[in-house]
């Protein structure tokens, strides 16, 4: 925690003596279940140990709990574990691939307010991918990564021999640029569809065909012949008129209102606005989602650096915030990884100037290079490697930078300048490469005999003497001594 971020060859160099020594408890059918850096040791030589195995579970045996509780450490639990399952191999192989990741970049990969909230990111979040937090990692540590911390067990490796394997070659030149490890989709959801299918259909009961009642055979009525009764008074038929109609203007009124007071006349529309989700958490957007009625997608959220939004903030959404979006609709952001900040381009400057520049990040290792360069003075920057222009780091994270300058001028002192004028044998230097100082001595310790033998103004030594390889670097100068 105090040195944040490690170099990838010294966590490396960790995990492959972490990994070797959780075989060796594999292979004892012991199964760590609290693998975290807490209980890591690294001695002065380097060498590790690992420490508590005080919930460790043999192979075969009952899985331990306490009051219902999940054993081990979340910010290193696996979804499996997560979910009540019995912890495996490959539980440990995960707690080892977010120590990996942890080291790499300083962090964990999912935090929260609670433990049972980070326990559900295991579950559900993508892993973030720690290329974003250091750029200059290459991707066959990466894949590493992410294919110890896969959600489905039967993704990750099959062992720590496996994995030991594949982190000694990790940093071999031929692998640093691998193509990216994507893991495909398993069979599970597939499964659990087709069980909920058989089960729909299992249940389901058989529709009851439709028969038509039997025709009652039709009767005939004699009509009556009695005047008496074939008679009926016309205002009674008026009456019953009117009542029959008004009682259904009554009847269509009731329905009309009814169904405009539930809504189906005028249905509520199916389309919401996106809310403002920026500089809010993740966990803020989700409740913000779900009170207008849309999905935060956090199985794809994007990370970057930025310029002032705070680590664990939203900088955007997409759709933006304000859009009609139908109900349900899923809403994707883009979460700061941290405060970044922008690479100057170095090229044009000396290489001290850089050197300066770049000693105000502290955790930025400086590497230099050089090369001949016909249209460029020595000393001075021709181009940057490893961290280019314009982009964005992270000052709480390692990184490196290589400049690459133009070679210095090498010469070797020559001879002949004893005794030459020394405005002559400046020239001389100077057209070589050097630069030059000169040194007027004062011949007054001298007695008057050897006053009398000197050449004034002539060359007498040099500084580096003559003969010497000298390279003309920045700060460096030949010194001529003349009386």
């Amino acid at each position: 925690q105090a040195r944040g971020a490690l170099l990838k060859e010294e966590a490396v160099d960790i995990m492959k003596q972490l990994v070797s020594a959780i075989s060796e408890a594999h292979k004892r059918g012991i199964i760590h279940r609290d693998i975290k850096p807490q209980n890591v040791i690294v001695k002065a030589d380097g060498t590790i140990k690992v420490l508590d195995f005080g919930i460790a579970l043999a192979k075969g045996s009952m899985q331990l709990t306490q009051a219902n509780n999940v054993m081990g450490s979340v910010h290193y639990l696996a979804p499996e574990l997560a979910r009540g399952e019995s912890a495996s191999v490959q539980s440990d192989i995960y707690a080892l691939g977010i120590v990996l990741f942890e080291m790499l970049t300083g962090d964990v990969p999912f935090k929260a307010d609670s433990a049972v909230q980070v326990a559900l990111m295991h579950m559900r979040n993508e892993m973030p991918s720690v290329r974003v937090f250091n750029p200059t990692l290459p991707q066959s540590v990466e894949n590493i990564v992410i294919r110890a911390t896969a959600k489905d067990r039967t993704q990750r490796y099959a062992s720590c021999n496996e994995m030991l394997d594949d982190l000694k070659t990790c940093l071999r030149p031929e692998r640093l640029n691998e193509p990216k490890l994507v893991l495909t989709a398993t069979e599970q959801t597939k499964k659990l569809t087709d069980t909920a299918k058989a089960h729909s259909e299992k249940n389901s009961k058989p529709v009851k065909k439709h028969t038509e009642k039997k025709k009652e055979p039709v009767r005939e009525y004699k009509r009556v012949s009695d005047p008496a009764i074939q008679r009926k008074p016309r205002t009674n038929k008026f009456m019953m008129g009117l009542l029959i109609f008004l009682l259904a203007l009554l009847t269509v009124s009731g329905i009309y209102y009814a169904l405009n007071v539930s809504g189906i006349l005028t249905p509520e529309p199916t389309t919401v606005e996106v809310p403002n989700l920026v500089n809010m958490t993740l966990m803020e957007a989700e409740e913000a989602c779900k009170e207008a009625e849309l999905v935060l997608d956090t199985a794809n959220v994007t990370y970057e650096l930025t310029d002032f939004t705070d680590k664990g903030k939203i900088v955007k959404a997409s759709p933006d915030t304000g859009e009609e979006v139908e109900k349900g609709s899923r809403i994707t952001v883009t979460v700061s990884s941290g405060i970044g900040i922008t690479v100057k381009d170095y090229a044009g400057w000396s290489l001290t100037e850089a050197m300066d520049d770049l000693s105000q990040y502290s955790r930025m290792n400086v590497l230099t290079d050089h090369e001949d360069s016909e249209t460029v003075d020595p000393g001075v920057v021709i181009r940057q490697e490893l961290l280019e222009p314009d982009t964005k780091f992270n000052p709480e994270n390692t990184y490196e930078i290589r400049l690459i300058y133009s070679s210095y001028p090498e010469i070797t002192i020559p001879a002949d300048i004893y005794g030459m004028e020394i405005t002559e044998a400046v020239r001389y230097l100077e057209s070589l490469g050097a630069k030059v100082l000169t040194s007027n001595l004062d011949p007054s310790s001298l007695s008057e005999a050897e006053q009398e033998a000197l050449s004034y103004g002539t060359v007498i030594r040099s500084d580096p003497e003559t003969g010497t390889d000298y390279t003309q670097e920045e700060s460096n100068y030949v010194i001529l001594y003349y009386y």
